[in-house]
């Protein structure tokens, strides 16, 4: 008789031999296996999702009706459950089912970060409607556009007397039937356009509504707006629409995260870092999110101990900032079993994942707007994830990535003879190309002209469509993927997209400023790019005292704090191509060095709230300062 355990024995020495040998020669192969396993945990019910049309606000319903007890969100030392959340939804829902909005309509949203802002785009959602989320930095003309971009013509304000000052700034140039509701304020002090939300809530029951008011949903119905910053010089409404955000809720089975887990967010939840990754995977889970009105650096791994966080959610500034503060003998004491994000950039990496004993570092790549994520869930250090031959193979040609060669001056895909576009090789730079799903149509609301710049077609073959991400990525001998650089006309500083465009546009409003060109330098230790500015003053003018402070007053006044120049450099006359558009790689190659530069430098100054001569002498001070 044939001893089983012997032949068993026999064939896994033969597979394991056959592994050994696989990996002498491709020593990243297990790396392969481990991020096809771990990127497909989702896929099934992904799939199943889709397929029932189990929504976002159906999965929060769920936990709500069977665990109404369970924490939801924790915000200030209070607990906020499942079924309060769900109240005050129902609340939110039954004021604005009077509004006679139709399913798809969408509401804006200008709330800080708190449970406010959670039951309030809840209450929309029990409704099919959707969250237009708006950046509570803007002011003036971008907050104008943000708010009627997506066509909505209701705003619901958040508590906070900053926010009813910004928004009292704009009120009388939105369209006349637009209406705002503010909340932490009684209707007999706002003016008559301007309603109390509170007064409504309490009025109103927190009754649920019935889910035929949202049966007209579909797939490609959007579930909110999140606004990015492109070319265009205004920020745009990217959808995300019920599709996606059945994807983006099912992102944290990468991580085998349940219910049990607990997550901490203290980005802006206008972000889609926050909300569809941080919210939504919360919600899918019935988990539990530890959400912070917003950063600070001093009291991160106080909160992360003291709620007992085993997920954190950073993006790389945040992780850069951790390691500014002075080293703790608890720093790493804590629950934290994985650190979920983008941007960790590999000369901080090994420091922060040591420093606060971070056991796993999940760092992916994605775009609010983009169609696939790339993941690096095997802690290689600095990359986005994997493009081997092995995974491009498992994906096929209906799922993933693409990376090609590009022209640098025209930042468009190289052709081969037949049309299509080239492969790069390992060693090489490539321009980010993702598969366009089906249920992906458009990526912005109401500007078909950027849907058609951010599509290339024929990529692999005739008919095909592909995402364009604008960015460029370099892939290593082991098939690991690392980004390089943002193509076009944004750069990242602080956290936020930046728009030069944008930028240029409002420095312009000035009379002393002729021309402007607007571009991101690096600054040694900081993550992304400072904004820099080389202008071309009118005839008569020259850099005075009065004049920085104006400079200073103005771009401060009407962008976001992030989007203000560091640096203006002060040109005779700029380059430009045939077509008569500005160059920045001169301007970006030399950076900010008075050493190089001959023209007149400044920098920002917010103590003396100017900018002031930049110099030999004071570079230093600056490079070690906060900018």
């Amino acid at each position: 008789m044939v001893d089983q355990k012997s032949v068993l024995a026999t064939m896994a020495g033969g597979v394991g031999g056959g592994i050994l040998a696989w990996r002498a020669f491709y020593p990243s192969l297990y790396d392969d296996f481990k991020t096809i396993y771990t990127t497909r945990k989702s896929d099934d019910v992904i799939a199943r999702d889709m397929q029932s049309r189990r929504l976002l606000i159906d999965m929060f319903e769920e936990t709500s009706r069977l665990h109404p007890e369970r924490i939801f969100i924790v915000f200030e030392d209070k607990e906020y459950s499942y079924g309060m959340i769900d109240a005050m939804a129902n609340r939110v829902a039954n004021v604005v089912s009077r509004w006679n909005l139709k399913v798809g309509d969408a509401v804006a949203i200008m709330v800080y970060n708190s449970p406010e802002f959670v039951w309030t785009f809840l209450g929309l959602l029990k409704l099919g409607l959707a969250g237009t989320f708006i950046n509570y930095h803007l002011q003036e003309e971008p907050l104008i556009h943000s708010l009627t971009a997506s066509q909505s013509k209701h705003l619901i304000v958040g508590k906070g007397h900053d926010l009813l000052e910004t928004i009292k700034n704009v009120w009388d140039k939105l369209p006349e039937d637009f209406t705002i509701f503010v909340s932490g304020t009684t209707t007999e002090s706002l003016p008559e356009r301007v309603i109390s939300f509170d007064t409504l809530l309490v009025q109103s029951l927190p009754v649920p509504v019935c889910k035929s008011a949202r049966e007209k949903v579909t797939l490609q119905s959007p579930v909110c707006y999140i606004y990015t910053s492109g070319t265009t010089g205004l920020p745009k409404p990217a959808i995300i629409h019920q599709a996606k955000a059945i994807t983006q809720s099912h992102g944290y089975r990468a991580i085998d995260f349940t219910w049990q887990d607990v997550t901490y967010v203290v980005t802006p939840l206008y972000h889609s870092a926050a909300t569809c990754v941080g919210v939504f995977n919360t919600i899918a889970e019935g988990a539990t999110v530890v959400l912070r009105r917003k950063f600070s650096a001093r009291h991160y791994w106080e909160d992360v101990r003291k709620y007992k966080v085993t997920v954190i959610q950073y993006i790389g500034e945040l992780c850069r900032y951790l390691l500014r503060v002075p080293k703790h003998p608890l720093d790493g004491a804590h629950c934290v079993r994985t650190a979920f994000g983008n941007g960790l950039r590999s000369d901080i990496w090994k420091e922060f994942q040591t420093r606060f004993k971070i056991p796993q570092i999940f760092e992916f790549f994605a775009a609010t707007e983009g169609t696939a994520l790339l993941l690096n869930c095997c802690n290689k250090v600095g990359a986005l994830g994997r493009w081997s031959p092995l995974i491009r193979f498992m994906n096929g040609k209906a799922k993933g990535f693409y990376i090609v060669k590009f022209d640098e001056k025209t930042e468009q895909p190289i052709r081969d003879k037949e049309g299509k576009c080239i492969p790069i090789k390992p060693g090489e730079t490539g321009l980010l190309l993702s598969v366009m799903p089906p249920t992906t149509k458009i990526f912005y609301l109401g500007s078909k002209e950027m849907d058609e710049k951010k599509i290339v077609r024929n990529v692999i073959q005739k008919g095909d469509s592909f995402f364009n991400f604008g960015d460029s990525v370099y892939l290593d001998g082991d098939y690991y993927v690392y980004f390089r650089d943002r193509i076009g006309d944004t750069f990242r500083w602080k956290g936020e997209n930046v728009s030069t465009t944008e930028v240029a546009n409002v420095m312009t409003q000035l009379t002393f400023i002729h021309d402007v060109n607007v571009y991101g330098v690096p600054i040694s230790g900081s993550d992304g790019k400072a904004g820099m500015a080389a202008i071309q003053l009118e005839d008569g003018y020259s850099m005075s005292e009065e004049i920085l402070k104006q400079l200073y007053e103005h771009v401060f006044r009407h962008l976001p704090h992030y989007a203000c120049p560091i640096f203006i450099r002060v040109v005779q006359e700029f380059f430009t191509t045939q077509t008569m558009k500005h160059r920045k790689l001169e301007l970006v190659k030399e950076g900010f060095d008075p050493d190089v530069i001959k023209d007149p430098l400044f920098v920002l100054n917010h103590g003396s709230r100017t900018y002031e001569p930049l110099n030999s002498s004071n570079i230093s001070a600056l490079l070690t300062s906060k900018l």
